[in-house]
């Protein structure tokens, strides 16, 4: 396991290093200029030439780059220009709130999700097979948007059970802070859950036929031993690699459900910062979130080894 473990790792540092050039770079196609935007309406040439040595501005795009990197590794993404708070301050404020949030979106997809798509396949034919199959089609097909409005004027000004919206922290009020996560988690995870459901089902239906699982089945084991440990462990492959990669989606995808909900999250800090041209943060926050991304697929690739040791090699 170790010896998996660092070659993953060693495979990850190239990886970001990549990034980290390509982010940088990217973020140089952007028009305007950051040192007439620092330097507010007035654009005293004194000011903008004193930005641009201070933020080294001035220096040709690869010393840039270095100084920036340098940073980078020492914690230091730079500040923002709009409210003139350190980008770390930002991220940190931020993103522990779409962690929350897309954590409890995937616990709910893998509760509703994989059991329908298990019992979609073990009972193809029938009206659960027909009944799973019509959740995943509304589940896909239904606009976050909606839903969300639409649960907010149930469960907010009729029935009166949830917050409308609004943010809690789990550290200052966990039971608060599940009210007002509970419902924008749900609208995120009702998507992820149908396409789980359709992915589990597939897995479990080739599973289902192939020879070790009509072996255990001859040998007079119970069909709930032969779905729970022999079917489904081996299904489970192509159902971690889509839970990790859905968990990434939602660190910077949940702009809109954040937005209806009124929830302070890293997606919204990803768009603001886009649209005022806050270049530093949009470095910080998009190297963070494609940190994240690549990391959650470390741990998938650790829950296959787990899952079927047979991969290690």
């Amino acid at each position: 396991m170790l010896n998996f473990l660092a070659r993953r790792i060693a495979q990850i540092v190239p990886t970001l290093f990549f990034v980290s050039v390509l982010i940088f770079s990217l973020q140089q196609l952007l028009p305007g200029d950051p040192a007439l935007v620092m330097a507010g309406e007035e654009r005293d040439p004194a000011a903008i030439e004193q930005i641009r040595q201070q933020y080294k501005l001035d220096q040709s795009i690869p010393v840039q780059y270095v100084y920036w990197l340098k940073g980078v590794l020492t914690g230091n993404f730079g500040e923002s220009l709009r409210n003139k708070m350190p980008v770390r301050e930002l991220i940190a404020q931020k993103l522990p709130v779409t962690l929350q949030l897309g954590s409890m979106a995937i616990l709910i997809a893998f509760l509703i999700g994989i059991p329908a798509g298990i019992i979609s396949a073990v009972k193809k034919g029938t009206v659960w097979d027909y009944g799973a199959n019509l959740f995943a089609l509304w589940g896909i097909s239904t606009p976050n948007f909606w839903l969300g409005i639409l649960m907010i004027f149930l469960f907010s000004i009729h029935l009166g059970w949830l917050p409308a919206s609004g943010y809690v922290p789990l550290t200052e009020d966990w039971r608060a802070s599940l009210a007002a996560t509970i419902m924008p988690a749900f609208v995120l995870g009702n998507a992820i859950s149908a396409v789980l459901m359709r992915h589990t089902r597939s897995a479990m239906l080739q599973v289902l036929e192939s020879d070790y699982v009509r072996t255990a089945r001859a040998k007079g084991l119970s069909e709930r031993s032969v779905i729970l440990k022999h079917a489904m462990r081996n299904a489970l492959t192509p159902i971690i690699t889509l839970g990790a990669l859905e968990l990434g989606t939602l660190l910077s995808g949940a702009v809109l459900t954040e937005q209806i909900f009124s929830i302070p999250g890293f997606g919204k800090l990803i768009v603001d910062a886009v649209f005022n041209r806050d270049y530093a943060v949009v470095q910080g926050v998009v190297l963070v979130t494609a940190t994240v991304y690549i990391t959650l697929n470390l741990v998938a690739d650790v829950a296959y080894v787990l899952v079927n040791p047979r991969l290690r090699g």
